[in-house]
């Protein structure tokens, strides 16, 4: 595969690098970056284009590894020069720029006989490393999408992408404001349920296996007020401690393995629907 040798800091597509992990989603080609050899095969495994690929001279012999697609442009270029363009503490010997996949609300509302819509709707989460941990369990747990409300992280924040070790890549995620996001959901009859610690009902009492949206907020508010006033019902999960909240990737994780052992699990005793408030 052809490989160019870059040596100025003044490069074009090192700029680039650099203004997208920056920056994520902010700029004008529509291109991500992504660091290390690792997440870059799973970018590849999961059948995202690879525009350019940038690898230290060290670690060239990475790339022998990798089944990289022969238009992807590669640049090789010193150590410290891509080190200097990276965020992590420990640079990667390898980083590369990326187009997202392009996912719609088709995407995310997808069902069938065996798969009622599962999301998780983030109302300004703002932790990375939550947002991460969430695509995570969104995927363990088969959630069918993930909806991002304005105030959150961007899914492409480099600690994001870290920290979701690669799901980013394969969870459908879309993001919309809040009365589109509420006015989508009723109109494909997803029920939205907002987390709650007061006045909800247990989370193994609420019917998870018909299509449901549940809303996590932010990890010190909560879900706003007014959201949780359109949503249909509130869920909680109890907690026998002296604890009043659990951080927002744990509740959502809860909550996400609660609904699939509703929808896959042997116990199949139906779950209490408590009433609407739409």
């Amino acid at each position: 595969m052809p490989v160019r040798l870059v040596e100025s800091r003044d490069n074009a597509r090192l700029k680039a690098l650099r203004r997208a992990l920056a920056a994520p989603g902010s700029g004008t080609t529509g291109l991500v970056a992504v660091e290390g050899p690792h997440l870059i095969d799973e970018a590849l495994r999961a059948g995202v284009s690879l525009k350019t690929v940038f690898v230290a001279g060290s670690g060239k012999r990475i790339l022998d590894g990798l089944i990289i697609p022969p238009e992807t442009e590669i640049l090789c270029l010193p150590a410290p020069l891509l080190a200097a363009a990276l965020t992590t503490e420990t640079p990667q010997p390898m980083a590369a720029l990326v187009e997202p996949p392009n996912w719609n609300w088709t995407h995310i509302l997808a069902s069938g006989p065996k798969a009622a819509a599962l999301l998780v709707v983030l109302a300004g989460l703002q932790d990375p490393g939550n947002l991460g941990a969430i695509l995570r369990s969104a995927e363990a747990f088969g959630a069918t999408g993930v909806v991002s409300l304005p105030g959150t992280v961007s899914a492409w924040n480099p600690k994001v992408v870290r920290a979701s070790a690669g799901s980013v890549f394969r969870v459908p995620l879309v993001a919309a404001g809040e009365r589109e996001c509420v006015d989508k959901l009723h109109q494909a009859g997803v029920r939205i349920l907002a987390t709650s610690v007061r006045l909800a009902q247990p989370a193994g009492q609420v019917n998870l296996a018909e299509p449901v949206a549940l809303i996590i907020g932010n990890e010190g508010k909560g879900v706003p007020a007014q959201l949780a006033a359109r949503s249909d019902a509130a869920v909680t999960i109890p907690c026998p401690g002296p604890v009043e909240s659990l951080n927002a990737a744990v509740a959502a994780s809860i909550l996400l393995y609660e609904a699939s052992r509703q929808r896959t699990g042997s116990d199949r005793r139906p779950a209490t629907r408590p009433g609407a408030r739409r």
